[in-house]
């Protein structure tokens, strides 16, 4: 069995596979599970992508998950950028919850309760995968030739702090404005955004901003340790490493900075082919 960064494995031969009826050579295994009756069309719209980021993470994790994952066999492996002390702790079998759902499409507890307090009514983030143990919880960002996400309000020049109309009043961020959602209740994140400023801190650590906030505030609720990690592959971290260290200097809290972790993909194809 053959592994690569298309997140595909050899799969000649199996019958089974060519009678699937929707994305038949990008789920590998698992494709009878009730979670793809429950993501998304977002979600299942990329695994039609050739080289999609959700058929590699589902086929690898799937594959590695039987049905958890041990902590320590993840923190075996030698990050790109981490802590390698963090080896020592204690081990915790993690579940796998896929774009917030575990395989039989059950949502994490208190997610959408979260999801809600930080983001309102708005798009709902949709974070790749989270490794919930008795002690810990685990948000990744799964990363194949894409970078870390950008603020689209910013992009499209519809940032309420930023692009007004002459004469309007000036509105307000939920991420500067509204405690819960603060971004700077965790982050270092300079001055807040005025008229005519150029591109803020908060556009640049969009994503990773709103991924951190609301794995700090679902790991309080559920009384866990908050890790949050990048899975990419080795050859793209050149790609991503400036974003992500100016990110990690960003960090107030210097436990939650030490359990800050990139993975290479080609490491955790490995372990789940043995």
């Amino acid at each position: 069995m053959t592994d690569d960064l298309n997140g595909s494995f050899d799969n000649s031969g199996n019958s089974h596979a060519d009678e699937r009826r929707w994305l038949p050579r990008q789920v590998i295994s698992g494709e009878d599970e009730r979670i793809f009756s429950v993501l998304p069309e977002s979600v299942l719209t990329n695994f039609l992508n050739p080289t999609s980021e959700n058929a590699l993470l589902w086929n690898v994790i799937y594959l590695l998950a039987q049905p958890t994952i041990s902590l320590k066999d993840l923190l075996s492996i030698k990050p790109l950028w981490g802590n390698p002390n963090e080896e020592n702790k204690t081990d915790d079998a993690l579940t796998p919850y896929y774009w917030g759902c575990d395989v039989d499409g059950v949502r994490l507890s208190m997610l959408d309760d979260v999801l809600h307090m930080i983001e309102g009514s708005g798009p709902k983030t949709e974070v790749d995968l989270y490794f919930l143990g008795e002690r810990n919880l685990i948000l990744v960002e799964s990363k194949r030739k894409s970078g870390f996400g950008r603020c689209s309000r910013f992009t499209r020049r519809r940032c309420p702090e930023i692009h007004l109309a002459v004469g309007d009043d000036r509105s307000s961020c939920r991420y500067w404005e509204i405690e819960k959602s603060c971004f700077t209740s965790h982050l270092a994140m300079g001055l807040r955004p005025k008229p005519d400023s150029e591109s803020p801190t908060c556009n640049r650590h969009y994503q990773l901003a709103r991924t951190l906030i609301i794995g700090h505030e679902l790991a309080d609720l559920l009384g866990r340790e908050f890790h949050l990690w990048v899975f990419a592959p080795r050859s793209h971290w050149s790609k991503l490493e400036k974003d992500w260290l100016d990110f990690t200097e960003r960090v107030q809290d210097d436990p939650l900075w030490r359990r800050l972790r990139v993975i290479a993909w080609e490491d955790i194809q490995e372990k789940a082919s043995r």
